[in-house]
């Protein structure tokens, strides 16, 4: 009898009943307390100190920074989703300005090499953030999929200020990631960086070299 034979036989044959898990206290990930202004502050403090920028908009303007952002960056070619609402808002008004609007509802091989060598960079929404860590949480559809926001030089990032929560643990249950989890969750905390051997830091090596977030309040907040 093989050595795995011999420990499935004696899970099988236990006097003592099945096994259970131990009981676990979460308390450590969870209960910050934070005030909506405390998650802002720390979410806005992380995710610049590595690179990322922060715009601060509204609902009602956020559309008119998002031109101004373009236009300031340089972009020609914009990706963007169709049936979202941030997409579609930002498709009305971007409609007569000098960026071309890109569609993503593709299939991956009929505009691979486009995407890696025109696209300028790419819009999404974001279902929340984690201030605890000054992270976006995406979850990737086929109308705005993973690749719109790892593959193009510019991620612009739309986030609702009401949907930052304190700690990654908060998101999963409040949001039942056991229940119906996708299969391409995204956590982006910031451009994309690596480190060689010598621990140099380089943005944009293996994604975005920039993360742009418009955080949108409501009128008058």
């Amino acid at each position: 009898m093989s050595a795995r034979d011999t420990i499935l036989r004696r899970l099988r044959e236990r006097t003592d009943g099945p096994l259970s898990a131990p009981e676990s206290d979460f308390a450590v990930v969870t209960h910050r307390g934070w005030s909506a202004e405390e998650r802002l502050e720390r979410f806005e403090r992380l995710i610049t100190s590595v690179h990322g920028e922060v715009l601060h908009v509204t609902r009602d303007d956020w559309t008119q920074a998002l031109a101004q952002l373009l236009s300031d960056k340089g972009v020609n070619r914009l990706a963007l989703g169709r049936e979202h609402p941030v997409a579609a808002e930002a498709r009305a008004a971007l409609a007569d300005a000098e960026v071309e609007l890109v569609d993503v509802d593709r299939a991956i091989e009929s505009w691979q090499r486009e995407q890696f060598d025109r696209v300028d960079a790419g819009l999404t929404s974001v279902r929340g953030a984690i201030a605890e860590t000054g992270s976006l949480w995406l979850w990737p559809t086929p109308d705005e999929p993973r690749r719109l926001s790892l593959v193009p030089p510019l991620h612009v990032a739309v986030l609702d200020a009401d949907t930052i929560e304190d700690t990654f643990f908060d998101v999963v249950e409040a949001h039942d990631w056991a229940g119906g989890m996708p299969t391409n969750a995204l956590l982006i905390s910031g451009p994309s960086k690596t480190a060689d051997i010598e621990q140099t830091l380089a943005y944009g090596v293996h994604g975005p070299r920039e993360l742009v977030v418009l955080v949108r309040h409501p009128k008058g907040a």
